[in-house]
């Protein structure tokens, strides 16, 4: 059974481990397939949608979930076909052919010990340590609502004989009141992105990019991806995302130095993604915080 942490303003709709997600890619901890917000007039809105519409297409993303290791996943390298390397949040995972590591392939998974306690002010979450060709790392996360800002919290260390690097991040699958992405919505980033380097021919099409301003010239046909790279010091929110003609919108607040800023979405999905640099020795522990902030203008 999932669970529902709530105020006066918010509504966040849980899974318990395992119940909506069993697969390699995300975290299995803190699987959030809903945000329901009440603005000052007493109206409902909402935030989550599923990575795909069509049933098993994806890889079986909802709302917010986050995952380690998309492009750098640790010890994969190093294992052989048939060993096992670690993923965080996820379990001891086996390599199967000589293949660079794929997000969307469906590894063999020994899943990690993990605990969840659930009170009437937060979602705990722990997973416990197991080693993996010298990998180890003690993993917990704290969900917590104030007012109207959902606010995550994360703590690995490393209890291993190897350095731990690889990035995290949230992949945030949303669509605000079930709008269409389009032109209706404008996403703002603390820097202009850049077309030339989208990965995507069919982007610059569909973005319009206005120095630190998306829109979208259409409703999109196909997906749509591009990237921030070049980040200087934020202040503010890290991105963002607006429906204009309500002017209801999110944005996140983050404790850590974003190391790069991903744009990802569909026809009925739009995922801003911050990604955060991990790097930890033996013995040593790093710890980051992520705030997402619901609002009407």
């Amino acid at each position: 059974m999932g669970y529902i942490l709530e105020n006066d303003r918010l509504s966040i709709e849980i899974a318990s481990i395992g119940e909506a997600y069993r697969g390699t890619r995300f975290d299995w901890t803190g699987f959030i397939t809903q945000v329901s917000w009440k603005d000052e007039q007493n109206e409902v809105h909402t935030f989550c949608v599923p990575e795909s519409l069509i049933p098993g297409e994806g890889t079986g993303g909802i709302g917010l979930c986050n995952e380690f290791g998309i492009a750098d996943p640790i010890g994969y390298d190093e294992a052989l076909p048939g060993e096992p390397f670690p993923k965080l949040g996820v379990g001891r995972l086996t390599r199967i052919d000589e293949a660079d590591y794929s997000f969307v392939s469906p590894y063999p998974n020994e899943p990690y010990h993990m605990e969840e306690k659930v009170t009437s002010e937060a979602a705990l979450y722990k997973v416990h340590a197991q080693d993996c060709n010298g990998y180890a790392v003690e993993y917990s996360k704290t969900i917590t609502v104030k007012g109207s800002r959902l606010i995550i919290e994360y703590h690995l260390h490393n209890t291993g004989v190897k350095p731990v690097e690889t990035t995290e991040y949230v992949h945030n699958f949303m669509r605000i009141d079930q709008h269409p992405v389009g032109p209706d919505y404008e996403i703002t980033l603390p820097g202009e992105m850049l077309t030339k380097d989208m990965e995507q021919e069919y982007t610059p099409s569909v973005l319009h990019i206005d120095n630190v301003k998306v829109t979208w010239n259409e409703v999109p046909s196909q997906p749509f991806y591009g990237r921030l790279n070049e980040i200087s010091t934020v202040t503010g929110p890290t991105w963002e995302l607006v429906h204009r003609p309500s002017g209801v919108g999110v944005r996140e607040w983050d404790n850590f130095p974003v190391a790069y800023i991903a744009l990802w979405g569909e026809g009925h999905v739009v995922s801003p993604e911050n990604f955060i640099q991990i790097a930890i020795q033996p013995g040593e522990s790093q710890s980051w915080k992520r705030e997402y902030e619901f609002f009407r203008k």
